[in-house]
């Protein structure tokens, strides 16, 4: 059937597989609030920390910097070394991750059907885990664009894992989703062995390797988000763009070929876009996890399955979630850091517990 066909059938399609919990406009509604949450929750976080800033004052600190704003400034110089070059950048690099690990989590659970599906189902973290305990180890240092062996290796063992995770699994010119998911089980099973052999031997680095295993954003710079940025714009919009061809299908790949989806070209570009913004995203950060399964999950339940809604609504949770999950990390044991990853599932499976009892018997998919 050709695409002429889908277009004309595809919203009757989708409408009657994917049922609202709310009306759309309420879904809009929960786009804009959330935004305008996600600004307020960036400019409080820029207030916590051991020099305790105003609300106010953060909010004036970050309005001077706008071009069209001229305001006189009525705070210590080091306010604004503190909110700019300090606290801002890690704030932002955590929106970031948050986002790209929620948008992930969300399209491998639709492209898997599959309600465990998190963004590092395919061998990413045990790939970059293993490539930044070897960034720990080699012996000798090595700079690339500013940056170190450790998010460098990081970066190419995620994506070295998903590539031969992809080359396994590829069967001709078909992607088996069953096939995929037992390749990654079992490659991440291989590496993280390896990552585990290499800890036990590694001596006094050992504190550094588990640390970022748990992840955490300390010392983020703005080098770092300024490449972490376009890599998780690019791959959340092309994922965006896709929405509706996941919602189709959901149904079944062949009812989705039926209606005019090219399920393995669309399968490809959702794989690589997602496998792109996670592994960006765990390369600077570490590997954070409950992200990419909660926050899917919990928006899932309280507006519906619809990925037109259900993708940009996990962007915005997925960034406040995270932003407010390392505000709790740095600031709750001064002046020791919590690994943002326990924090991630300390508060995050409570939560989603609670919204697993308010919301039973409703189905996933």
């Amino acid at each position: 059937m050709n695409t002429n066909i889908y277009q004309s059938i595809n919203k009757p399609a989708i409408d009657s597989i994917v049922p609202c919990s709310l009306r759309w406009q309420g879904k809009v509604y929960a786009l804009v609030g959330l935004t305008g949450l996600l600004l307020a929750v960036i400019i409080f976080a820029t207030t916590l920390g051991s020099v305790h800033i105003s609300f106010h004052t953060c909010f004036e600190v970050l309005a001077s910097k706008l071009p069209f704003l001229h305001i006189a400034p009525s705070w210590p110089e080091t306010f604004n070394i503190i909110i700019l070059d300090i606290r801002l950048p890690r704030i932002l690099l955590a929106g970031l991750v948050g986002a790209a690990l929620a948008v992930a989590g969300a399209t491998y659970q639709g492209l898997f059907r599959n309600p465990l599906a998190d963004p590092y189902l395919l061998g990413i973290a045990s790939g970059a885990g293993l490539g930044a305990t070897v960034g720990f180890l080699i012996p000798f240092p090595l700079q690339w664009m500013n940056f170190g062996a450790i998010p460098i290796f990081a970066f190419a063992g995620g994506l070295g894992a998903v590539a031969v995770v992809y080359s396994v699994a590829r069967v001709g010119k078909t992607l088996p989703a069953t096939t995929l998911i037992l390749a990654g089980v079992a490659l991440g099973a291989f590496l993280s062995s390896i990552t585990s052999y290499l800890m036990t031997i590694c001596g006094e680095e050992l504190h550094g390797i588990v640390f970022w295993l748990m992840g955490g954003l300390s010392l983020t710079k703005w080098a770092e988000v300024w490449t972490v940025l376009p890599c998780v714009m690019v791959g959340v919009i092309i994922i965006w763009l896709h929405a509706r061809p996941l919602n189709v299908m959901q149904l079944d790949e062949e009812q989705a070929q039926q209606l005019g989806i090219n399920v393995e070209r669309v399968k490809l570009i959702l794989l690589g876009a997602a496998t792109l913004i996670t592994s960006v995203a765990v390369c600077f950060t570490g590997l954070i996890g409950f992200v990419g399964i909660l926050v899917p999950h919990a928006v899932r339940l309280i507006w519906g399955p619809d990925h037109r809604f259900l993708l940009p609504l996990s962007t915005l949770v997925g960034g406040i979630f995270l932003i407010l999950a390392d505000t709790l990390a740095h600031t709750l044991l001064p002046p020791t850091e919590i690994p943002v990853g326990v924090i991630t599932a300390f508060c995050g499976a409570p939560f989603f517990l609670y919204l697993l009892r308010r919301k039973k018997g409703l189905a996933f998919f």
